[in-house]
């Protein structure tokens, strides 16, 4: 395979992709790639669509040099993102990288827009096309290069786990269509007259600014803060209870640096009688172990819970039961009993599901229900209930 090709002669370690100079090396290899395929092909497209008359063609021809201008874009994104961390910047310069292919993405809309404008305009005032067999000889030509770029793209985007690179293998996708079907037109033409080459140049540059949107869409969610990878999150929480004495994990929030740059908090919930220095290297060994194990920084909050209690332990097992009625809560955590006598409270934090949207009064309701069904089991107990979201949204 000529991707694997590349990648072994050009990038030293290939297979150690978490090191940061490895991934800049995948970055650098599909920028230079893309930049000499792309400059070519506008060439040689240009040529076709001045031979041969076609707006599609021409219009295509002009994409590939837009593709150049992403792939260096691309470059100029891995390079900066591997910017070591200054004052200002603490955890490093990674997201740079998320508004590369944001920048990629609104490049491929320009050129919808472009695209449209050129077709719509040869709709109004159509030229007829000029068939050549060589030409679209070239012409199939480039279509077959661009589905190996836009694997090539892929394939490096999959190592990596590049957003910016992803974003390229889809435009690169849909160029393989825009020229397809230019093709087709083109070939088309020896037997009907019509005009159909502005119309099919507009619905070719429609799905390119769909395809825009989309990937906008796609390439704002990490800055934005989506929520984060499955895999990590149940890594980390499993990771943590693997421990000695952590019995439970809670209040888990991940944040996206960049491409494998991560931070993430999390409560353990430790026996409130263990002791102190105990738990505490406890702690510390697994912030330290599981930090380099998965790649990230871990900070462990301690939540001590008292687990040697009869009453505690009864009462939280007849909460949790009760709150299995309630579809919006996920979990229930640092569970404890404060007051003596007839005058006691419950005091828990309940977890619900970060996809409903509820506001203050939702959740006053919620605790004044959850309250109401905890007094039917024990008249002498008051409830102070914490809602907490998930971020993880799982």
């Amino acid at each position: 395979m000529l991707s694997k090709l590349l990648v072994r002669t050009f990038v030293k370690n290939s297979e150690d992709t978490e090191n940061a100079k490895v991934r800049t090396a995948y970055g650098l290899l599909a920028g230079i790639v893309g930049i000499i395929v792309n400059i070519v092909l506008f060439g040689v497209k240009l040529f076709i669509g001045l031979m041969t008359k076609s707006i599609a063609i021409t219009a295509d021809a002009f994409n590939n040099l837009n593709d150049s201008a992403s792939s260096i874009i691309t470059i100029i994104g891995f390079k900066l993102s591997n910017v070591p961390p200054d004052e200002e910047h603490p955890f490093g310069h990674g997201r740079i990288e998320y508004l590369s292919a944001f920048l990629v993405s609104l490049m491929v809309i320009l050129v919808g827009y472009e695209f449209t404008k050129s077709s719509i305009e040869r709709i109004i005032h159509p030229e007829p096309l000029s068939f050549q067999i060589v030409p679209f000889i070239l012409l199939l030509l480039s279509v077959l290069v661009k589905v190996w770029i836009a694997g090539f793209n892929r394939y490096i985007g999959n190592a990596i786990a590049s957003g910016a690179l992803k974003a390229s293998s889809f435009d690169a996708f849909g160029d393989v269509i825009i020229s397809g079907v230019a093709a087709i037109t083109l070939l088309i033409s020896l037997w009907i007259s019509l005009p159909i080459d502005g119309y099919i140049g507009t619905l070719v540059s429609l799905f390119i600014l769909y395809s825009g949107i989309k990937l906008v869409k796609e390439t704002l969610n990490p800055i934005l803060g989506e929520a984060p990878d499955a895999e990590l999150v149940k890594a980390i929480k499993d990771g943590v209870q693997s421990y000695e004495h952590i019995s439970g994990t809670h209040d888990l929030i991940i944040h996206n640096y960049g491409p494998g740059k991560f931070m993430a908090t999390i409560h353990a919930e430790v026996p409130v009688n263990i002791d102190i220095v105990k738990i505490h290297d406890i702690i510390d060994d697994a912030e330290r172990e599981l930090s380099e194990k998965l790649g990230i920084i871990l900070v462990i909050h301690m939540d001590p819970i008292n687990i040697d209690d009869h009453e505690i332990n009864e009462t939280r097992r007849e909460i949790e039961e009760t709150l299995v009625s309630f579809p919006l809560i996920k979990s229930m955590h640092d569970f404890r009993i404060v007051g003596e006598g007839v005058h006691k409270s419950a005091i828990f934090d309940v977890v619900v599901n970060s996809s409903k949207k509820m506001s203050e009064k939702d959740e006053e309701t919620l605790k004044e229900d959850i309250n109401k069904k905890v007094k039917e089991l024990h008249p002498k107990y008051d409830c102070v209930i914490k809602v907490d979201k998930d971020f993880t949204d799982l």
